[in-house]
């Protein structure tokens, strides 16, 4: 971002402020196709991407900037349209059958999906929308039409991406097909601007599909800090959620699937009460989520993984819950563990950290910049279960460690904001505006 904000820089500051809100998008169409905003996180394809989209859209919304959020409808009998927050809609779109479609066959409705936004579209005055802006790959897809159909220009955001979960997968897991890294590849080449969680997706962006560096701006998530504080403290939580007040809770709370490993939390508490049997009364393990992905293909899979490794009795299945809940919930931890295989930022750790609970993680993906290593949480290289258990057990030992580290945390968390990332992301659309209307002079130069 540093270069579009010294280009602005170099004039005054009530001409830079002009020219920002002349090329400011005054309504953006934005594409969520596999998972609506309207989804509880936790459950099916929602997680991490829908809180930003909601979180995003409304931020942007308050700038000024209204946000028309196009998803594929779930359920028969939705309304067409949804208002999310003031300046924010959600538009259901039909595409395929409404139930019984997973991820995977989504490529086949696109085309529907398409056709979808484009009804939606020709109801509008010509220019209605001034830029699209798409999550994830099947998004992209429609948005590099609808953008080269309105002459508006794309922004994207990955997200994930699948050559990177490829090179990291979870043993048994299932690879991203060669049609998704085409379809990557060929959305990297088309869009205006890329947004990047992390300096590093930024990186792998470039390296891996051959990305402009120009083009790709890095832009954190944010974290909802009205929901997400230490509010009343771990006491109170953990009496609302009717869990013992002197345990150790190392937390699991997403997406139940390989990528995300939840099973290495449950075989370093095995390795953890083999060493040290008298902990066995002092800790209780919650694992909040549905299964996802190609965890659906076991469903109970980790539950029997809970049995046979004899830790059945301290784990306790729960399933995904609202976010002020959630809050509860990681305000109860005593630690968030995420020994995920891949992880493009990593909300839930920093949603963890803003309600003063440190993170246990894998050091992949964006990780290392949501946690500070030996100051706000702890980060493993690798995905050992004896490394995770090794630090357990320090923490079930030094519960002043917890206390402090939880305080780093939520220090930590007040500079990821969400009236921070949408002002980037808004700079970001100005910036793709500017690019896109210069491309466009000089074709028809």
């Amino acid at each position: 971002m540093s270069q579009y904000v010294s280009r602005l820089g170099r004039r005054s500051p009530s001409a830079a402020s002009r020219l920002r809100l002349h090329r400011r998008p005054r309504r953006v169409a934005m594409l969520s196709v596999h998972t609506s905003p309207l989804h509880q996180p936790g459950t099916g394809d929602a997680g991490g991407m829908n809180v930003y989209i909601v979180e995003l859209a409304q931020r942007l919304a308050a700038l000024g900037i209204e946000v028309e959020i196009f998803t594929r409808a779930t359920a028969g009998g939705l309304p067409a349209t949804v208002e999310l927050a003031p300046g924010v809609l959600v538009r259901h779109i039909d595409a395929g059958p409404y139930e019984g479609l997973a991820k995977e066959d989504l490529p086949a409705q696109l085309c529907a999906f398409t056709h979808g936004v484009m009804q939606a579209w020709a109801g509008h005055r010509p220019g209605y929308y001034d830029l699209v802006h798409s999550h994830y790959w099947l998004s992209g897809h429609v948005g590099w039409l609808a953008a080269q159909r309105w002459g508006v220009p794309l922004v994207h955001a990955m997200h994930t991406m699948a050559k990177v979960k490829n090179a990291n997968l979870a043993d048994g897991d299932t690879p991203e097909p060669a049609a998704r890294v085409i379809g990557e590849t060929q959305i990297v080449a088309a869009a205006d601007r890329l947004v990047a969680n992390t300096a590093e997706e930024a990186d792998e962006l470039v390296r891996h599909y051959a990305a402009d560096p120009a083009k790709v701006a890095v832009v954190h998530p944010g974290v909802n800090l009205d929901r997400f504080r230490p509010a009343d403290g771990r006491a109170a939580a953990r009496a609302r959620l009717g869990l013992p007040p002197d345990a150790l809770i190392p937390l699991f709370a997403g997406r139940i699937q390989p990528l995300k490993a939840p099973d290495i939390l449950l075989r370093a508490v095995a390795v953890l009460l083999d060493e040290r049997p008298e902990l066995r009364s002092r800790i209780h393990v919650p694992v909040v989520g549905g299964p996802s992905g190609s965890g659906l293909a076991k469903p109970e899979g980790l539950q029997k993984l809970a049995a046979r490794l004899g830790v059945a009795d301290v784990v306790r299945f729960r399933p995904p819950v609202g976010q002020e809940q959630l809050a509860d919930w990681f305000r109860a931890a005593s630690v968030l563990v995420m020994p995920s295989y891949s992880e493009s930022f990593g909300l839930v750790a920093i949603e963890a950290q803003a309600a003063g609970t440190p993170v246990l993680a894998a050091a992949v993906g964006g990780l290392p910049v949501a946690v500070r290593d030996g100051d706000t949480g702890f980060l493993v290289h690798g995905h050992d279960p004896a490394d995770y258990a090794r630090v357990l057990g320090r923490l079930a030992d030094e519960p002043a460690l917890v206390t402090a580290m939880g305080r780093a945390a939520a220090r930590h968390a007040r500079s990821f904001g969400w009236d921070r990332a949408a002002a980037t992301t808004a700079d970001v659309y100005t910036a793709a505006t500017q690019s896109h209307r210069r491309r466009v002079r000089s074709r028809h130069g």
